[in-house]
């Protein structure tokens, strides 16, 4: 799932790295479970944790439960293989921080323990969309920690020359405000190359298409169905208002190096990667602006996919009341609150979302995180995002001429294949 973990990169990168690292403690006590454990291990991936949530997370356990909390920092490159290999052991971490849409597939192989309880006790505000890749077969296996989501970053010299006086509210004003860039010559309207599939992903959420369906007991493509192509479709029109290539992805080349020229209108991406053009160009700096991608009404911003993370417990674990203690402590409005205010993510409730006041590429993508969503959350899906991923062929085809329903034949018997084979 390589596109999957560059996603998750992508959050993350956003985030403050910490270097909180220990050893893995294995005094194999109880904990909470027994009043003995002197210690609770915790996977954090690099640049989630901000060393100032941190201290403090870390300073209300031990003080409420009398253990040390032992966190340790793990690399993306190779997570998934080192999770799968931890959590069949028989002294896994107690608490790992897993990629939301990668839940599933550990809680298919029974690695990851129940929170039902939890979710009962604590999660009666989530936010539906944030919690939903938390849940696999009906039942809770993780809780949502953080996510984020892109918005559209904009010039806004590049507008005012247009005389756009303000951001779009919709997507026919968003589309008109192109077509007065376009009108003036004076640059690219859009920066939006073929396969920018995360984008993609969010109009087929927003037109309420699946990309895949049951075919009895196994899951197929559902490319072929009308709403999918109409989510094609619409992006096809955003995509003819750019000049990049249509078979390349949002990161070949690098969208946020094109955008720091001063050349280009907007483009759709994380809020992050505005600093990646601002290092490349700091002068850029004064002119970035940001908005949520508009939806077809004023009231219902466009779909978008949450990339993010979920705490979860190891089934494995012999501390699990101890480590559900800890997720009572860092889930907590107070901190799910700080870590919003620190670093700009999307918190797991919707009361939180004030928090993120003054940090102006999360404010513009708060207003989507209620109707967001993710990839299918099944374990399957991860071989479909394997390069090279047959839904991006599906877009150049479609960008090249096809039709929607002709470009999903032509890739269902690759994509099939994939959603068939074993993790």
């Amino acid at each position: 799932m390589k596109r999957g973990l560059i996603a998750a990169t992508g959050v993350a990168a956003m985030l403050v790295s910490v270097a909180a690292c220990g050893s893995s403690g294995g005094d194999g006590e109880s904990g909470a479970d027994g009043g003995k454990a002197k210690s609770l291990t915790v996977w954090f991936m690099d640049g989630s944790n901000p060393s100032g949530w941190t201290d403090s997370v870390k300073k209300e356990f031990e003080q409420k439960t009398g253990a040390k909390l032992d966190v340790q920092i793990q690399k993306w490159d190779g997570i998934q293989q080192k999770v799968t290999t931890a959590l069949s052991e028989s002294n896994p971490p107690d608490v790992l921080e897993i990629g939301n849409t990668q839940t599933p597939s550990y809680a298919e192989t029974g690695g990851l323990a129940e929170l039902g309880d939890l979710k009962k006790e604590i999660g009666g505000e989530w936010t539906e969309s944030l919690n939903k890749p938390s849940v696999f077969e009906g039942k809770q296996y993780a809780a949502p920690w953080y996510a984020a989501s892109r918005v559209v970053i904009y010039n806004k010299r590049i507008w005012a020359d247009a005389g756009i006086t303000d951001v779009p509210k919709t997507r026919d004003e968003f589309f008109k405000d192109l077509e007065a860039i376009q009108k003036k010559g004076d640059a690219e309207p859009l920066y939006l190359p073929g396969q920018n599939w995360y984008f993609f992903d969010g109009l087929t959420i927003g037109a309420g298409a699946d990309l895949v369906k049951k075919d009895g007991k196994k899951w197929v493509s559902n490319l072929a169905d009308p709403k999918v192509g109409q989510a094609m479709e619409l992006y096809k029109k955003y995509q003819s208002f750019s000049k990049a290539p249509k078979d390349k992805d949002e990161a070949t080349p690098q969208q946020a190096d094109v955008f720091a020229k001063g050349k280009t209108g907007a483009f759709i991406g994380m809020g992050w990667e505005a600093q990646t053009a601002i290092k490349a160009n700091p002068q850029i700096e004064k002119e970035i602006g940001y908005f949520t991608i508009p939806g077809e009404t004023a009231d219902k911003p466009e779909g978008v996919f949450l990339g993010g993370s979920n705490l979860a417990i190891a089934e494995g674990s012999k501390k699990k009341d101890l480590a559900k203690e800890f997720l009572k402590i860092a889930l907590s409005d107070q901190h799910e609150g700080a870590l919003a205010k620190e670093v700009g993510s999307l918190p797991n409730k919707t009361s939180l979302l004030p928090q993120l006041k003054g940090q102006p590429a999360a404010e513009a993508a708060a207003p989507a995180a209620k109707g967001g969503g993710t990839t299918p959350l099944i374990p399957e899906w991860a071989n479909v995002e394997n390069a090279p991923n047959p839904v991006k062929a599906y877009m150049t085809a479609v960008l090249n001429g096809k039709s929607p329903e002709e470009a999903a034949k032509q890739v269902e018997g690759e994509m099939n294949k994939r959603l068939a084979q074993k993790q």
